[in-house]
């Protein structure tokens, strides 16, 4: 299963807040810097992770962006759910002719709880606690970060 570029970032959002001081606010456009994505793509998925709770958004001059809750509390599958367009299959009955037969949407439904039940064993915590190789990374200039990833 591939997840959508829109989830992705939406993951990678929470773990470099998550990286940051416990309460530190942070912009949109330095997670966009940080990752190297549309600051119109981030916009959007900041304002999902907001209305789902997982992100406080704080207007005003000295305004930003935050957790919504500690890392600990937020499970990776519960941001998949939140984020990501979980049918994998159209069975509309206009769409495809062998839906009342079909048994493919009962396995890929399996499938996907499967997947979800395995991403609710870790949290947000779990990826970012004890994770120095990860704080260097997210924090170093990002012209370094990309020299680093080209020398492998």
């Amino acid at each position: 299963m591939q997840l959508t570029s829109f989830t992705d970032y939406g993951l990678r959002a929470l773990v470099y807040m998550a990286s940051l001081p416990k309460g530190e606010l942070t912009s949109i456009s330095q997670v966009t810097d940080v990752y190297g994505v549309s600051r119109n793509h981030m916009v959007k998925i900041v304002n999902q992770l907001s209305r789902v709770g997982l992100v406080d958004a704080v207007r005003g001059k000295n305004g930003g962006i935050r957790l919504g809750k500690p890392a600990a509390d937020i499970r990776i599958g519960d941001v998949v759910r939140a984020m990501e367009p979980l049918s994998l299959v159209n069975c509309s009955a206009e769409f495809c002719h062998i839906t009342p037969a079909c048994r493919l949407k009962m396995a890929l439904d399996k499938a996907i709880k499967s997947f979800l039940h395995e991403l609710d064993n870790y949290t947000l915590a779990d990826m970012v606690e004890e994770n120095e190789p990860l704080k260097t990374l997210l924090f170093m200039p990002h012209s370094a970060a990309l020299s680093m990833k080209a020398k492998g």
